[in-house]
């Protein structure tokens, strides 16, 4: 029987096809709390460059995951999920951190949204920091936050070495705090969101504080304190 499916049906079943074998759905799992490398991601499931390679060009394929290059090294590429495709996953595991700490280069921006947004939605303690501190945070970013319900006017900069405690659960906001850090912190979560200071308009403040919204909404219920049940 030769069966025309509605192109919607068709579409999740591809998904569904992508998501059947235990490396692309672990894949999936990594990434749906941040953004990762290929390496990064081979590193972590024990997967070889050429395995991993296939499984990624399946879940592309599929709509799963989507590509950026890095603002920071543009040689490499970050792979992130496609949270619209996968509306209804959610994390299987957790994490316990007596404090979440976001991390971008200047502290100016996108890492003191994302502290503002989890103040509002989580009891787990915040802080935000830079690799490379600006002296203020900027003007567009409080703007946003203020557009938003949420108060940047207080918030001062900080350098990552001055506020760091060894237990913190570390968020980099950004491709190049991300790779500043390198190997240190290997149990941080990344988050590829454009720098909206790079472009330096009210849209894109606007979009990166939607980005980060986003990703906020789905770590907190995945992030408890240490001595929550």
């Amino acid at each position: 029987m030769n069966t025309d499916w509605p192109s919607g049906l068709a579409a999740r079943a591809r998904v569904h096809a992508a998501l059947g074998e235990p490396a692309r759905l672990a894949v999936v799992e990594l990434l749906l709390l941040g953004d990762a490398s290929p390496g990064e991601l081979g590193r972590a499931l024990g997967l070889p460059s050429n395995l991993l390679a296939h499984h990624v060009k399946l879940l592309e394929q599929a709509g799963v995951v989507e590509r950026s290059r890095s603002e920071g090294d543009h040689r490499r590429t970050y792979l992130r999920l496609r949270t619209n495709v996968l509306a209804d996953l959610t994390p299987t595991w957790g994490r316990r951190a007596p404090r979440v700490v976001f991390v971008c280069s200047h502290n100016s921006a996108r890492s003191q949204l994302a502290a503002a947004l989890w103040r509002r939605s989580s009891r787990v303690p915040v802080a935000s920091a830079g690799t490379r501190p600006a002296e203020r945070v900027h003007p567009l970013a409080v703007e946003t936050a203020r557009a938003h319900g949420l108060s940047l006017t207080r918030a001062r900069t900080h350098h990552l070495d001055d506020i760091l405690q060894s237990d913190d659960l570390v968020v980099a906001v950004c491709d190049s705090a991300h790779e500043e850090l390198g190997s240190d912190h290997l149990d941080r979560l990344h988050w590829s969101v454009p720098d909206p200071a790079a472009v330096g308009t009210e849209d894109a403040f606007d979009r990166a504080y939607r980005d980060l919204a986003d990703r906020v909404e789905r770590l907190v219920p995945a992030t408890r304190l240490p001595e929550e049940s």
